[in-house]
């Protein structure tokens, strides 16, 4: 009896222990739920947007002054001026070279017409020359009948005019060559006067900085007077140094990131609920325009994210550019993944 005991009391015991590990065993199996949406974070950006900065002078490499500035967050209109800066120096230039460029053009007339006065006074010279041997070679066709005095004489005259025709010809050849040359010279130095006229004007036109397009107008933040600031009218600025930023507030978007593991809520129109955090009880509405196809990782880092680009809809002045935002998107939407 004693020994049926034990066996009954044994099995008892194992019956007992064998639960609770089939319980953990179906407790681990179950995967946790997730949650119903998937929150990133992000930066506003102006789908159009561009940066003015400080002109590069052609030949000038010092700093400029800022004579006008429009106001920060003005709503500007396509060609409207944005900034100009100080044009005194290079207007005083324009008028200078204009000067001399008016003159080179009179210099070059004059000693064209000088030249061509030059030419036709050598051949008058030339045809008179030429006149005189033809003389001469008709006095020596009289050889036979004239003394023998006189048809040396005439063979003289015959050679110095044939001597002279000849020397006048060399003579006319090399000065055509040198009035050419010069010609060209102070033709080179014309077209040298207008290509730094033609360079001044483009610096005039560079110092003024016009719209390209309509839009908001953001100061940029720069170092000045031993401090951090919006630049100011007067002040002395570096070429390519920033001025301000122009952006169109009509499309604004979020850039964000996704973890591979998550990439499946990226679908095609997908919406999302946007949240600044400058606003925190304002709610936006955004919309997927374009997800990377390849995935990327940090520096060191075995985490791997796809970049992702939602378009917010509508228009709010409260949506301004680097503004920090979250995204909440669903994860269960009906569709299909993004593919390249």
């Amino acid at each position: 009896m004693l020994a049926i005991a034990c066996l009954l009391i044994g099995a008892g015991c194992a019956s007992g222990n064998r639960a609770p590990v089939a319980s953990s065993v179906i407790h681990a199996a179950s995967p946790a739920p997730l949650p119903p949406t998937l929150r990133t974070t992000g930066t506003v950006q102006a789908l159009k947007a561009n940066s003015v900065r400080v002109p590069q002078i052609t030949g000038l490499n010092s700093r400029v002054t800022l004579a006008y500035l429009v106001p920060n967050g003005s709503k500007v209109e396509a060609d409207q001026i944005l900034a100009e800066f100080d044009r005194t120096t290079i207007l005083d230039e324009v008028r200078e070279t204009e000067a001399k460029v008016a003159e080179s053009g009179h210099q070059l007339e004059e000693k064209q017409a000088q030249i061509r006065s030059d030419r036709a006074k050598r051949e008058a010279t030339a045809q008179e020359a030429r006149a005189e041997l033809q003389k001469a070679q008709l006095q020596l066709r009289k050889g036979p009948i004239l003394s023998e005095i006189e048809r040396l004489k005439n063979e003289a005259k015959a050679a110095s005019a044939t001597a002279r025709v000849a020397s006048l010809e060399k003579s006319n050849a090399l000065r055509v060559k040198a009035e050419t040359a010069t010609l060209q010279v102070q033709q080179l130095k014309l077209d040298r006067l207008r290509l730094t006229l033609e360079r001044l004007r483009r610096n005039l036109d560079r110092l003024v900085i016009r719209s390209p397009h309509a839009g908001m107008v953001a100061l940029e933040t720069v170092f000045r007077s031993g401090s951090m600031g919006p630049p100011q009218e007067g002040d002395q600025m570096n070429p390519g140094q920033p001025v301000l930023r122009l952006f169109s507030p009509d499309l604004m978007v979020v850039d964000a990131s996704v973890n591979e593991s998550d990439v499946s809520v990226l679908r095609p129109g997908v919406s999302a609920k946007l949240y600044l955090d400058a606003y925190p009880g304002a709610e936006f509405t955004a919309e997927l325009m374009t997800a990377s196809p390849i995935a990327i990782a940090g520096l060191d880092s075995p985490v791997r994210s796809f970049s992702a680009r939602f378009r917010i809809l509508g228009q709010d002045p409260r949506v301004l550019p680097d503004l920090s935002a979250a995204l909440e998107i669903p994860r269960f939407a009906v569709g299909k993944e993004v593919r390249p």
